[in-house]
């Protein structure tokens, strides 16, 4: 994800937003993958709760990045 957003960051506001939106669509598939995780009891409820507390994290900050810039 941050990589997408290092990418995006050399090229036009308009392909920027693209990348932001893909960075956003990764952390989705991300939270799919906590649990899956979960679900074959790879981490535990602890583990599951702060690994989804920052993926919420992540996508709030970016959903606000890209308002910002309109």
């Amino acid at each position: 994800m941050p990589s997408n957003i290092a990418e995006g960051s050399s090229r036009t506001d308009k392909s920027f937003r693209h990348f932001l939106d893909i960075a956003l669509g990764s952390s989705f598939e991300l939270g799919t993958q906590i649990l899956v995780a979960k679900h074959r009891q790879y981490i535990n409820n602890e583990t599951l709760k702060i690994l989804e507390d920052k993926s919420e994290e992540f996508q709030r900050m970016t959903m606000g990045f890209q308002n910002s810039l309109g």
